[in-house]
């Protein structure tokens, strides 16, 4: 059971639905089509507010939104939604609390009381089975049960939506598309199989500057949310990725080596190096139009950070005259052997 707000689902869970466009996505494709009809998607703000107890702040996320109603300019009803990775048997008992939270700072400000529209997105390893009203908690006659609140809340389970049956829901939904197939199958067996699916098609649909803002943060989910995708596999991903050609990878792949992260770099420098070697070259293949081993023996002997400097400087040489001559002044300081201590100069000496 999740026990901190910063575990990795909640924060992929709360970065995908504070995109605005992914909750207009989801609220058109996944509710019910008569509710989905009733709203006016394009009349979507967010409310910064957080309606959670404060016991409850290192457990439980919210995210609401307002969304105007077709019927009227002045109409609006409130969409909560929250995130499960595990089945919740209170669930609804919890909703209940955000939502009559929510009453309370409307009614102090003034403001009109809107219903609330709850929205619970699962993606755990077991079957939901939790019944999804309110009056489910409780074990009455019927004679008592008009005297107990009642609502349902709506119910998006991934793990009963193929992979197919995403993509037809949310087309041209992109992100929305992307962050519930990762949201799928972070549990998987073959997460890393899925893993590299969902790069490919985030990079053959998203347009450059967000495919690479989104691809890391996918990247981020999937290492720290799942127990079977090593850092080996992953590595072999984006490398696997970037052979193949696509000019987005050797970018990705650069940033995660400047972190330490997901490479292999942990398994040991020499591991590492070879990783940083093989995707500086491949950026400069791509770049500047050389052979992938043009620079094969002007490399030789460079250590990590020698390799990791040069990289840095392939991203802001415009011409390749320019990365040969922070090459040259790097082997003028280091002399292009692995000597701990020795700072490669700044680009612009």
């Amino acid at each position: 059971m999740e026990t901190a707000l910063t575990n990795p689902h909640d924060s992929f869970f709360k970065d995908l639905f504070t995109r605005q466009e992914a909750a207009h996505d989801f609220l058109k494709h996944y509710l019910p089509p008569d509710v989905a009809a009733a709203l006016d998607p394009t009349r979507l703000e967010i409310r910064k507010d957080s309606f959670i107890d404060p016991d409850l702040q290192a457990h439980f996320s919210d995210i609401l939104y307002r969304v105007g109603l077709v019927q009227g300019n002045a109409a609006y009803v409130y969409v909560l939604f929250e995130h499960k990775s595990y089945p919740e048997p209170r669930i609804a008992w919890q909703l209940l609390r955000y939502m009559a939270r929510i009453w309370e700072q409307a009614d102090k400000q003034g403001e009109p009381l809107l219903p609330v529209l709850p929205l619970v997105v699962y993606h755990g390893r077991q079957r939901w089975q939790v019944a999804r009203r309110f009056s489910a908690l409780f074990d009455l006659p019927g004679e008592l049960r008009p005297y107990l609140p009642e609502f349902e809340y709506h119910l998006a389970d991934l793990s009963q939506y193929s992979q197919a049956d995403i993509k037809d829901r949310v087309e041209r939904a992109v992100i929305l598309q992307l962050g519930l197939l990762s949201l799928k199958y972070i549990y998987a067996e073959d997460v890393g199989e899925q893993l590299e699916k969902i790069i490919r098609l985030a990079l053959a649909l998203l347009e450059q500057r967000t495919g690479l803002e989104y691809i890391n943060t996918i990247l981020r989910y999937m290492v720290a949310g799942s127990d079977k995708l090593s850092e080996e596999q992953l590595r072999t991903i984006v490398l696997r990725v970037i052979e193949e050609g696509d000019e987005l990878m050797p970018t990705i792949a650069e940033q995660w080596i400047e972190q330490g992260q997901a490479i292999g770099l942990e398994k040991g420098r020499e591991e590492g190096r070879e990783a940083a070697l093989n995707i500086l070259r491949r950026f400069l293949a791509q770049r500047f139009g050389v052979g992938l081993d043009h620079f094969d023996e002007a490399f030789r002997g460079f250590d990590l950070a020698a390799l990791t400097h040069l990289s840095e400087a392939a991203f802001v040489s415009g011409t390749l005259a320019e990365f040969e001559a922070a090459l040259e002044r790097l082997k003028a300081t280091s002399g292009g052997s692995e000597q701990p201590g020795v700072d490669p100069p700044p680009f612009g000496e």
